[in-house]
């Protein structure tokens, strides 16, 4: 009896032992999770280590321009008035009679120093058309600067200092690696204020505004008025945007504003050393997105790619690509649309040999082509090799559109150039699919289901062929002054 007591005590004191570790782990989960709530609620770390170290490599931006215009009011005398020969002399002697005085206008902006030599990253509207670059430095020294490129397409200018001693500066980061929700610190000269630090967090990555190599990352750290071309940095003190726009009613910061992305700017900064100028890639083809309705016209799996409307003299052409193939792979990495397509060409080496996969008729091609330089090619106007159109003067109302083939009289009549073969459209149903997408009187298609059309009866075929290979829509290549663009269009409406 006494040995079962004690081993019944025994049990019963390994139970209030396990009773207490249960409460005592419970106690410190409790005091855990209560201290991350408090940390999470906390103030963060203040950013003056951050500022201190790289405010000094931050400079403001001072241009001055000379223009034309008038100094002082114009005012207005009648004609036999006592006081007409006192203002006629006033104006000669002020205005040197009817020519306006010249003046000397200024702007402000932001910039950084990124070498201890005297390069410095500003953008290119702050510094266009100035007549003097004046750089002001944290420490209050000025310098006079001089531009060594610019980069209109992504507003980047690249300027140069002389200095005695080296400079304070600052490097670019990997703008790839910032996230959504990331906190980045802006520093400028807004509102010619002097320097000023705002901070806030990476709002949205990969903004597109209006420019074809556009990356912008969005923020909602206070940019104003005079922040143009100044730094956006991240918590490592690195450069990851050069602050360019707002979106604002007002004029004033409303917590939208655009950096444009590192990655972008640094290999723009790369070439204007090196060359003084930007040295694109060029591919050579006009090209357009596929879409959901356009890849069921090509018995395409997915709505992704390249559609290549117009292959003009280049690169391409040279290779053999064709009008219709949809670009899915360039140099080794898939393409998406066309936006990706522009900056994957335009970041690669002028010269360079790519493998360019294409979908052309459902078969999967691989060409090699070799790339020219984009600046080149937009100072020329490529040639067109297309021939003649056939006389035909039949007309027929087909999938909402009256067409018929191009004739002299059309062509004066609707300012189509001689070198333009195909249908032309003399009228458009405004209650079709085809009106909808934008088709209108005076646009001749040239393709249809990706072969060339110059008769009604070629067209009939080729809808009939899309018809037996149970496709849903035809696609046509439509060209409106010269510039080409494939539309799909259902054959329902046929």
């Amino acid at each position: 009896m006494q040995s079962q007591a004690v081993t019944r005590a025994g049990i019963q004191d390994q139970r209030d032992e396990t009773r207490s570790r249960l409460l005592w782990l419970s106690a410190l989960a409790f005091v855990f999770l209560f201290a991350q709530a408090m940390m999470a609620f906390a103030k963060p770390e203040s950013l003056a280590p951050l500022a201190e170290k790289i405010s000094p490599s931050v400079v403001n931006i001072t241009t001055s321009t000379v223009v034309e215009g008038r100094t002082g009011p114009q005012g207005i005398v009648p004609e036999g008035s006592p006081f007409e020969d006192f203002f006629r002399d006033f104006r000669e002697r002020n205005n040197e009679g009817d020519r306006p005085r010249p003046r000397r206008s200024s702007a402000l902006g932001s910039g950084f120093v990124i070498s201890a030599d005297g390069f410095v990253v500003t953008n290119n509207h702050v510094i266009d058309g100035a007549d003097e670059i004046l750089i002001e430095f944290f420490s209050g020294d000025e310098l006079p600067a001089e531009v060594i490129g610019t980069d209109p397409n992504t507003d980047i200018a690249l300027l140069k200092v002389t200095s005695e001693t080296p400079l304070p500066f600052v490097s670019f980061g990997d703008s790839d690696t910032a996230r959504v929700g990331d906190w980045v610190m802006a520093m400028g000269n807004p509102l010619g204020q002097g320097f000023s630090v705002s901070a806030g967090i990476v709002s949205a990555r990969n903004r597109a505004l209006s420019g074809t190599y556009d990356d912008y990352i969005q923020t909602d750290a206070a940019i104003n008025r005079g922040n143009s071309g100044g730094p956006l940095f991240n918590m490592d003190g690195e450069v990851i945007g050069v602050n360019t726009a707002i979106l604002s009613p007002n004029g004033g910061s409303i917590g939208i504003g655009f950096s444009m992305a590192s990655n972008v700017v640094m290999r723009v900064v790369e070439q204007l050393q090196e060359y003084g100028e930007t040295r694109r890639g060029w591919l050579g083809v006009r090209i357009q997105d596929v879409t959901e309705d356009v890849a069921e016209a090509m018995g395409l799996e997915t709505a992704a790619g390249a559609l290549i409307t117009d292959v003009p003299d280049g690169p391409a052409k040279s290779a053999g690509l064709l009008s219709g193939d949809v670009i899915t792979g360039f140099d080794g990495v898939d393409v998406a649309d066309t936006r990706a397509l522009v900056r994957q060409v335009g970041n690669t080496t002028v010269g360079k040999t790519v493998d360019v996969v294409v979908n052309r008729e459902g078969e999967t091609k691989t060409l090699a082509v070799t790339l020219g330089r984009r600046e080149d090619a937009e100072r020329a106007e490529a040639p067109s090799d297309e021939g003649e159109a056939a006389p035909d003067v039949v007309e027929k109302d087909i999938l909402g559109l009256t067409l018929g083939v191009l004739t002299p009289e059309k062509r004066e009549e609707l300012n189509i150039p001689d070198d333009v073969e195909g249908l032309v459209v003399s009228a458009v149903d405004e209650t079709s699919e085809a009106f909808e997408k934008g088709l209108r009187l005076g646009d001749v298609i040239t393709e249809a289901g990706q072969q060339k059309v110059a008769s009604l009866a070629q067209l009939e075929e080729r809808i009939d062929e899309a018809r037996d290979a149970g496709r849903k829509s035809l696609l046509l290549l439509v060209r409106r002054a010269g510039e080409p663009r494939f539309v799909a269009l259902s054959l329902e409406e046929g």
